[in-house]
């Protein structure tokens, strides 16, 4: 009996204890994400249309696979890559950085319609473009940041390209946190940006026979 006593008695035990760790468990805050945007200032308003009929079309832009996770992304060393658990970006950098080209393309004024493409050939010229990097760098002395862009146009009716471009920029942060590595982005974004559409692609003359 003693030993059917203790066994009964280690159990109840153990169940207690398992309670127990649970409810501390439980009493553990839930610890969410931070969520990040992008953000340019709106490019001026477009001029005044003057003899201008070409028709443009923007891809989305392209990336690596690590930069479509969401997760805000930071390097210890060229090879090693390495993610902000719960640091993420709202939007989707790709989509970001395609509707910025296409404001400023549109604020340029050199074409007739900007558009973001969709299948359809009523366009004379398609633009397409990688997002190559957008991470912090934490092993080149001090925190940065680094944005690299490249990006194309192709004429629809020859199959040519008419344009290209590629532009990496690095930009310094300023304090040791993830809001200030996302706002030094911001910056470095702004002008890869600037630097990428200078000079910007426009229509190509039409050669006289």
């Amino acid at each position: 009996m003693m030993k059917v006593d203790m066994k009964k008695h280690l159990t109840g035990v153990g169940f207690a204890l398992a309670v127990l760790m649970v409810l501390a468990g439980c009493g553990r805050p839930v610890k969410y994400p931070n969520y990040y945007t992008l953000h340019l200032p709106p490019p001026p308003d477009p001029p005044a249309p003057e003899n201008v009929h070409a028709n443009l079309a923007i891809r989305e832009f392209r990336s690596p696979t690590y930069l479509r996770q969401g997760a805000i992304v930071y390097k210890t060393s060229p090879e090693q890559i390495g993610f902000y658990n719960y640091h993420r970006w709202a939007v989707d950098p790709r989509d970001f950085l395609t509707s910025a080209v296409a404001d400023r393309l549109r604020a340029n004024g050199t074409f007739n319609r900007v558009t973001v493409y969709d299948g359809r050939s009523d366009v004379d010229y398609v633009l397409s473009g990688r997002l190559e990097e957008l991470e912090e760098i934490d092993y080149a002395g001090g925190i940065q940041v680094q944005v690299a862009i490249s990006a194309q146009m192709v004429s629809v009716a020859t199959g040519a390209t008419v344009w290209t471009n590629s532009v990496s920029e690095v930009g310094e942060v300023n304090q040791r946190d993830v809001p200030a590595v996302v706002s030094a982005m911001n910056a470095t974004m702004g002008r890869a940006i600037e630097k990428l559409l200078t000079p910007a692609p426009a229509p190509v003359p039409i050669k006289a026979n």
